[in-house]
C-alpha cells in the first residue's frame, strides 16, 4: 500500500498530466489521493516543494529504470540496446524525465533554478514558506546522461569481467544519445514498435567495423 507521500506524488503526477503547473492546486491533488490539504502541506511544505518532489522522483526513477533494464540483460550483449530502448520508453512516459534529459521546460511543467511560479495559494503554507521559491536545481542533461552512463556500467561490470568491457563506456554513452535523439525527435513516417529504430541504430554504431 502506498505511503501518503507515495499517494500525494501519484494524484500530482495524474494531474500534471491533464493541466498546467501553474494551474495545478493543492486542494485538488489532496483530494484526488484522499488526503487532506494539511497532509499535502505537512509532506511537501507547499506546491514548490511539491514540485521539487516530482523532480527528485523523476531523476530517481529514470536511474533505477537504468538499473533494472541494463541488469535484467547483463551478460547477454544486449546492455547498452536496453539502455537505449529503456530512455526512449521513460522519456515518452514521463514530461519531466523527458524535460530532465533535454534541459527544455515548457510552460506545463514544474520549473526547476531560480525561477518558481509563485502560485498565489503558496500563501497558505506552513510558516517559514516562501511562495515563489523555486522547485529544484535538476542536474543538467549532460550530468543526468553521465549517471545514468556510469550506472549503467557499474551493473554490467558488476556482472563481472566480460570481453565486453573494452569500450563499454564510449558504448553507453552511444546508446544513450541514439535513445534520447529518438525520444527527442522520431522517425515522422509510420510508427513503429516503441524504440524499435532506436535499438536498429544502437546495433548499427554498435557494429564492428570493415577491417582494414
Amino acid at each position: 500500500m502506498p505511503t501518503a507521500r507515495e499517494a500525494l506524488l501519484d494524484a500530482a503526477a495524474s494531474t500534471l498530466a491533464v493541466l498546467p503547473w501553474p494551474e495545478v492546486r493543492m486542494g485538488r491533488i489532496a483530494a484526488a489521493a484522499g488526503f487532506s490539504r494539511q497532509t499535502l502541506y505537512n509532506e511537501f511544505g507547499g506546491k514548490d516543494g511539491l514540485g521539487r518532489a516530482l523532480i527528485g522522483r523523476a531523476v530517481d526513477r529514470y536511474l533505477a529504470g537504468v538499473d533494472e533494464a541494463v541488469g535484467a540483460h547483463a551478460g547477454t550483449g544486449r546492455g547498452p540496446v536496453e539502455l537505449a530502448l529503456w530512455t526512449v520508453r521513460a522519456a515518452r512516459a514521463d514530461v519531466l524525465v523527458r524535460a530532465l534529459l533535454t534541459g527544455f521546460w515548457d510552460a506545463r511543467l514544474p520549473r526547476p533554478g531560480p525561477r518558481g511560479d509563485g502560485a498565489p495559494e503558496d500563501a497558505g503554507g506552513p510558516p517559514g514558506h516562501r511562495p515563489g521559491a523555486p522547485c529544484q536545481a535538476a542536474p543538467a542533461p549532460a550530468v543526468l546522461l553521465a549517471l545514468a552512463r556510469d550506472r549503467a556500467m557499474a551493473v554490467l561490470r558488476g556482472r563481472g569481467p566480460s570481453p565486453d568491457d573494452t569500450g563499454l563506456e564510449s558504448r553507453c554513452e552511444i546508446a544513450l544519445r541514439i535513445g534520447l535523439s529518438y525520444a527527442v525527435a522520431p522517425a515522422v513516417t509510420a510508427p513503429s514498435p516503441v524504440g524499435s529504430d532506436a535499438v536498429r541504430l544502437v546495433h548499427e554504431a554498435l557494429a564492428p567495423g570493415p577491417k582494414r
